[in-house]
C-alpha cells in the first residue's frame, strides 16, 4: 500500500477494505493491516479481488472520493459513482480541452516532449551501457537530432506541427533501433516498424508490449475519472481509446522499448518462440507470450524514484500516477501537464 498524491495505492492482492468510522481500514486475513484517514484521501485505487465494504463504498461516493478497482494485472474493472459524480465536470472539461486545438496541443507537447526526451536518454544509455559493442558515433547523431527537436516542440502550438516532430523523432530513434538490439542477431534484427502484422520477431515483441501498455493507460484514466476514447493529441476514431494511445507516448521508450530490448539482450527468447503465418505476419507462441507476460509483470514491481514527485514506486504505477497528473492538470491545481522524464 502506498499513498502518493492523496491517492491510497493498494496493490496487495490479498488486502479487503473497509470503514471504521472516519478511517479506511485495510484488512489481511481479517486482521487490520493499516488505517488512514478518509478525510486525507482524495482517492483510492484497488488492485486487489478482495474488494472492499458497502459502507466504504457507499462513503466515498458520498464524500466525492475517488474508488476505482482494477485487477491485479491493472486490467479496469469498476469505479464506485455516487448520486452526484464529480467525474461529470473533469470529462467535461476535457471535452472542451479536446475540441480546442490550442489547448489541446497544449497537453500534447508535453506528452511528445516526454517521448523524445526519454528515446533519447534510451539511446544515451545505451551508448553508456555497451560502447564498446555498438556505433557511438551514429547513436550519437541521431541523439544530438533528438536534442535539437525539444526546443521546438516545447514552441509548437499546432497540432498538425507537433506530430511532424513527433514523426521525425521516432524516425530518427527508430532508425538506429537496431544498434541497440544485442542479443541473437539471426533472430532478432530491426530495419523498420511495422504492425498489422509484425513482420520480424522483433516488431512482435513491441507490438505486444505496446498493446499491454496501452490497457494500462486506458485503464488508469479510466480509473481516475477520464475518458481514455478522448484524445489530445491522437484524434477520435471508434474504437480506439486515444487518449491512452496519448498517455503512453511517453512511456513507450522507458516502459516498453527498454523492456523488449532487455528480454532480448538477455537472450529471454529464441527463434522457437515465435511462429511465422503465410501473409508474413510473426507472432508470439502462447508459452512464450505467457513468458514475456510474467516478466513484464515482474518488472513493473522495480521501483523508481519518480522525476516529477521525487517519490519512489513501483514501474507499476508509474501510469497510475501520470493520469492523476493530467487529471489534476485538467481540474486547475497545475499549470501545466508534467510529462514522466525517465532519469
Amino acid at each position: 500500500m502506498r499513498q502518493l498524491l492523496n491517492t491510497l495505492f493498494v496493490t496487495s492482492e490479498d488486502i479487503y477494505l473497509s470503514l471504521d468510522g472516519e478511517n479506511v481500514v485495510a484488512n489481511r486475513e481479517k486482521k487490520v493491516a493499516a488505517r488512514y484517514p478518509l478525510h486525507t484521501l482524495s482517492g483510492i485505487l484497488s488492485f486487489s479481488y478482495s474488494g472492499a465494504s458497502p459502507a466504504l463504498m457507499g462513503a466515498c461516493a458520498k464524500r466525492g472520493i475517488l474508488l476505482a478497482f482494477c485487477t491485479p494485472r491493472g486490467r479496469f474493472l469498476a469505479r464506485v459513482c455516487g448520486e452526484s459524480n464529480g467525474n461529470v465536470l473533469l470529462r467535461r472539461t476535457q471535452y472542451r480541452v479536446a475540441d480546442d486545438p490550442e489547448q489541446s496541443c497544449r497537453v500534447a507537447r508535453s506528452m511528445v516532449f516526454g517521448k523524445l526526451y526519454n528515446a533519447r536518454w534510451s539511446i544515451e544509455r545505451t551508448k553508456r551501457d555497451h560502447g564498446l559493442r555498438v556505433d557511438v558515433d551514429q547513436l550519437s547523431e541521431v541523439s544530438a537530432r533528438m536534442y535539437a527537436l525539444l526546443p521546438q516542440v516545447l514552441e509548437e502550438t499546432s497540432l498538425d506541427s507537433l506530430r511532424g516532430l513527433e514523426g521525425t523523432g521516432a524516425a530518427g530513434y527508430f532508425s538506429i533501433f537496431d544498434q541497440m538490439i544485442l542479443g541473437d542477431r539471426e533472430v532478432f534484427r530491426f530495419q523498420s516498424r511495422s504492425r498489422r502484422p509484425p513482420l520480424d520477431p522483433v516488431n512482435a515483441l513491441l507490438s505486444f508490449a505496446y498493446a499491454l501498455l496501452a490497457n494500462e493507460c486506458a485503464a488508469a484514466l479510466e480509473s481516475v475519472g477520464l475518458d481514455a476514447y478522448v484524445g489530445f493529441l491522437h484524434r477520435d476514431r471508434p474504437g480506439r481509446s486515444s487518449l491512452a494511445l496519448d498517455l503512453m507516448e511517453e512511456l513507450r521508450p522507458c516502459v516498453a522499448d527498454r523492456f523488449v530490448l532487455t528480454v532480448i539482450n538477455n537472450r529471454l527468447l529464441k527463434k522457437k518462440d515465435f511462429y511465422y503465418r503465410e501473409n508474413g505476419g510473426v507472432y508470439l507462441s502462447d508459452d512464450a507470450r505467457r513468458s514475456f507476460l510474467q516478466r513484464w509483470q515482474d518488472r513493473k514491481k522495480d521501483t523508481i524514484t519518480h522525476p516529477y514527485l521525487g517519490e519512489k514506486m513501483p514501474w507499476g504505477l508509474i501510469p497510475w500516477i501520470q493520469a492523476l497528473l493530467l487529471a489534476r492538470y485538467l481540474r486547475g491545481d497545475l499549470d501545466m501537464y508534467p510529462a514522466f522524464l525517465w532519469k
